[in-house]
């Protein structure tokens, strides 16, 4: 069997350590993706009834004065 090379042993730890950091990193992002996307859905449900209130405001307005 052939002996592990320290050097070559050592390369590997540091590119593990440098992917779990990504990896973290990536999390971080994909989780404040996550809530700006809840975020604008809420946005869009306000804006629809605010969108329908004023629709049936002026439906009400135009139908008061035939």
């Amino acid at each position: 069997m052939s002996e592990i090379d320290p050097v070559k042993f050592g390369l590997l730890i540091g590119q593990v350590k440098t992917l779990e950091a990504q990896v973290d990193d990536m999390q971080r992002d994909i989780k404040q993706l996550l809530a700006l996307a809840n975020h604008s859905k809420g946005s869009l449900w306000a804006g629809m009834m605010l969108a329908s209130i004023f629709g049936a405001g002026v439906t009400w307005t135009i139908n008061f004065f035939r």
